[in-house]
């Protein structure tokens, strides 16, 4: 494809509303979470045996409204914003316009699933990207809405979930935002098996249309499929509802602790230097004082260098025992720790969880070395670096290892 069809299939895809948020926005923790039912109105969504008078668009309403008050009651610093509360028609590109309009810092679409086969069930969540072996069935579902919508081939135009050229414009619109997305959708997904019990689809990457659009960490999450008749009568029932969106909760609940735990180091440091910047400054000099001038520093500027990690992740070492790690990548697909896009790093950890596969770096007993390493890592490139923790090997919450160490 030539550059320049390239830039043109991109801009379409840009809304304005996705544009202003993406430069407008601060990161200052999770303030305010939005809440997307999804389909409604004359979008029924999937129809589940029709053994009840629900649907996927009921069941969706009912477990986003207990989820929002679960947040409220729990966490009443988090706003939280819906994208409907009642059954009513929302297109897809308004959903994310409220996102975006609500400056939102975390974007949940709530789904149910269906298929061609009742034995199939089980919880996924979803995040932006191409998943060639699932063939997009569920980009394709969850997108048909847009069918419904009046004017839908000028609304969206420039979107095919089938053509490659759209989803190089979707991936460059949620890159900045792609590993937080997989961390929360991780949460959720553990959540679901650990604690509800429900089988474990693990984390989908594809081409959606209403997370492609919000200047946010974004997933679209399917509870469960209709179409199972076990599973369409747990999700129809009261403790079904309360259980999913419980589950839902406590992951929210700990992605918040752990973006905070960083935001709260990251105003520390600010803190310190703004302290260090006035303690810096001349003192204030007195009437008729001759101030004399001082010969300039001869401290070298900082310079960023690839760490030097002193320890291999590889090693039995951090297999056992509680650490702090950054998590520099997340791939859908093996890769070679020589591969030129680590950048040089040597020592690198790999995890492999809900079929992606995640590398980190510089174990350590610090969260302030961890936080350093983050730092030094956003500015090599890794721009969605973050402080993980790792428990005899497995990856944890930065907030979970941080109750652990001393």
């Amino acid at each position: 494809m030539k550059l320049k069809q390239l830039v043109l299939i991109t801009s379409l895809l840009f809304s304005s509303t996705w544009v202003k948020a993406q430069n407008t926005r601060s990161f200052d923790g999770i303030k305010t979470v939005v809440l997307d039912a999804g389909h409604g109105g004359r979008d029924p969504g999937n129809l589940g045996t029709q053994r009840y008078k629900t649907v996927e668009r009921d069941i969706a309403l009912a477990v986003t409204l207990r989820l929002g008050e679960y947040i409220e009651e729990y966490l009443p610093e988090v706003k939280v914003v819906y994208t409907r509360r009642d059954n009513t028609t929302v297109t897809l590109e308004r959903r994310a316009e409220i996102a975006n309009e609500a400056e939102g810092d975390l974007f949940i679409s709530i789904h149910c699933d269906s298929f061609q086969k009742s034995s199939v069930h089980g919880c996924s969540s979803i995040v932006l990207g191409k998943n060639h072996g699932d063939e997009n069935r569920i980009a394709l579902q969850e997108n048909a809405v847009i069918m419904l919508e009046d004017d839908y081939e000028t609304r969206y135009k420039g979107f095919d979930p089938n053509n490659p050229a759209s989803t190089i414009g979707l991936n460059l619109m949620q890159q900045t935002y792609l590993n937080e997305s997989i961390e929360i959708a991780s949460l959720i997904q553990g959540q679901f098996s650990e604690r509800v019990m429900r089988k474990d689809r693990g984390i989908k990457q594809q081409p959606l249309y209403v997370t492609s659009r919000t200047a946010m960490p974004a997933v679209l999450v399917e509870l469960g499929f209709l179409t199972n008749p076990e599973e369409e009568d747990f999700l129809n029932s009261e403790k079904g509802q309360s259980y999913m969106a419980s589950a839902m909760f406590r992951a929210i609940r700990d992605f918040k602790a752990q973006q905070d735990v960083l935001l709260a180091d990251a105003l520390d440091k600010q803190k310190l230097g703004d302290k260090e910047n006035t303690q810096r400054l001349p003192p204030t000099p007195k009437p008729k004082e001759k101030i004399e001038a001082k010969p300039k520093s001869t401290t070298p500027p900082l310079k960023v260098e690839p760490l030097a990690q002193k320890n291999t992740t590889a090693s039995n070492t951090y297999n056992t025992g509680v650490f702090y790690a950054v998590q520099i990548l997340t791939s859908s697909s093996k890769r070679n720790t020589s591969d030129p896009i680590f950048k040089g790093q040597k020592e690198i950890g790999e995890i492999e969880e809900n079929g992606l596969y995640k590398y980190y770096i510089a174990p350590t007993k610090s969260m302030s070395e961890a936080q350093k390493s983050a730092k030094s890592m956003q500015a090599l490139g890794f721009k969605g670096a973050f402080v993980i923790g790792l428990e005899n090997g497995k990856k944890i919450s930065a907030s979970e290892a941080r109750r652990k160490l001393p």
